[in-house]
C-alpha cells in the first residue's frame, strides 16, 4: 500500500464571533495518496474552503484557530512547523488556487513579477532563471504569447486568463498536491471545460495530486477518482467517485444528485430540491446535522451524532445507511410523494 501524501486526522477548525463559536470544521478525517484526484463537495457553508485554508495554514488567530487534530503531509505534521518552514511547503510542496483569480492576483505588479517572485522563493534560481520558467508555465497552461505577456497586469487578463495564471503560478514549481478552491467560479461552461481539461491533462503530466473544492459535481464526475461529501462541517460520506455517483448511502448525498440536470430523461420533469437550509454552525442540531432535513430521519437520528462507518467499500455517517436502498429510489419520485403527505 502507498503511504498517504496527505493525512488529516480529527481536524477541527472554529471561529470566535459575537453570536458564538462558529465550529466550521469539526472533526474531519482524509487522506490523499500521490496523484490522487480527490473531490470536496457540499453546500456553501460546509466547511470545504476552510479545509484547504487550514491545510495551508492561513487560519490566524484570535479570529480563527485549529483547535485539535493533525495534517501530515509526507511524514510531516504541519501543525507543529514554525511559520518560516510553513512558507517553504507553500507554493513549493502544497500550491493553491483560490476562488477568485483578479483578488488573488496583486493588481499593482505586473504578471511575470507575481510568477517570479514564486520562482526565486521556492527554486532559489536567477532573477532571468526564473522568467524563462514563468514562460515556460504560461506557455504550458496555452496562454499565447506567453513571454511577452509577463509584462502585463492582471486587468489586461480575461476571467479564465486569469485562471490559467493561477494555475500556471500553482504548478510552477512541481508540487506534490494541489489544491483548487472553485477554480471555475463565474467563468462560463466553455472556459469551465478548457479549465479543467487543462488540470487534469497537468496533473496526469506531472502525476500532481489534487484537492478539488467545488458545488459542481459535473466537474467533479469528469476530473475526480474519489470523492468525500461535506455538510455542516463534517464528512458525511466518501468514497469512489463512481460508488458515489451511482450508488449513494447517505440521503444528503442522494438528495445532492437529484438536483443535478440529466440528459437521459425528459426536459419537463422537475428537478428535485433537498427541503430547509443548512443548519447554524453556532447551533448544531442534537443528533444527525441532516435530521432537520432528512425525508428518512428517525427517531434514533434526533439523538446520536452518526459516526463514519464503512459500508459497500465507502465510508458513510448514516443510522440507516445499510437498510437504506437509495439506488432503488426515485429521488423526484420521493420527493412528490413526501410533498403529498404533508399538504
Amino acid at each position: 500500500m502507498t503511504e498517504p501524501l496527505l493525512k488529516v486526522d480529527n481536524l477541527r477548525t472554529y471561529f470566535s464571533t459575537e453570536e458564538g463559536v462558529v465550529r466550521a470544521v469539526d472533526g474531519i478525517s482524509f487522506s490523499v495518496n500521490p496523484g490522487e484526484r480527490r473531490g470536496v463537495v457540499g453546500e456553501s457553508g460546509s466547511g470545504k474552503s476552510v479545509t484547504a485554508m487550514s491545510i495551508m495554514r492561513l487560519i490566524e488567530p484570535p479570529a480563527g484557530e485549529i483547535v485539535t487534530g493533525t495534517i501530515d503531509f509526507r511524514g510531516t505534521n504541519l501543525l507543529e512547523l514554525g511559520e518560516d518552514e510553513m512558507q517553504s511547503v507553500r507554493g513549493g510542496q502544497i500550491a493553491m488556487i483560490f476562488q477568485d483569480p483578479m483578488t488573488a492576483l496583486n493588481p499593482v505588479y505586473t504578471i511575470g513579477d507575481q510568477l517570479m517572485e514564486t520562482i526565486m522563493l521556492h527554486q532559489g534560481v536567477s532573477k532571468r532563471e526564473a522568467r524563462d520558467i514563468a514562460a515556460t508555465a504560461l506557455a504550458d497552461v496555452q496562454i499565447p504569447h506567453a513571454a511577452a505577456r509577463l509584462e502585463d497586469y492582471p486587468h489586461q487578463f480575461s476571467g479564465g486568463m486569469r485562471q490559467r495564471v493561477m494555475i500556471a503560478m500553482g504548478l510552477s514549481c512541481n508540487p506534490d498536491l494541489l489544491i483548487a478552491d472553485e477554480p471555475t467560479t463565474a467563468l462560463d461552461v466553455t472556459t469551465q471545460a478548457q479549465i479543467m481539461d487543462l488540470m487534469l491533462n497537468l496533473a496526469e503530466d506531472r502525476g500532481t495530486a489534487v484537492l478539488l473544492i467545488t458545488h459542481d459535481l459535473g466537474v467533479v464526475a469528469g476530473f475526480c477518482d474519489t470523492v468525500q461529501v461535506m455538510y455542516a462541517g463534517g464528512i458525511v460520506e466518501s468514497g469512489t467517485a463512481d460508488e458515489i455517483f451511482h450508488n449513494p448511502q447517505h440521503p444528503y448525498t442522494w438528495g445532492l444528485l437529484g438536483s443535478m440536470t440529466r440528459l437521459d430523461e425528459a426536459q419537463q420533469i422537475r428537478l428535485h430540491s433537498i427541503a430547509g437550509a443548512p443548519p447554524s454552525v453556532i447551533d448544531l442540531p442534537v443528533g444527525c446535522r441532516f435530521r432537520p432535513r432528512c425525508e428518512f430521519a428517525q427517531e434514533i437520528c434526533g439523538r446520536v451524532l452518526p459516526a463514519l462507518r464503512e459500508i459497500e467499500g465507502r465510508t458513510v455517517a448514516c443510522h440507516r445507511a445499510a437498510e437504506l436502498d437509495l439506488k432503488a429510489l426515485d429521488v423526484r419520485g420521493a420527493a412528490a410523494r413526501k410533498s403529498e403527505v404533508t399538504s
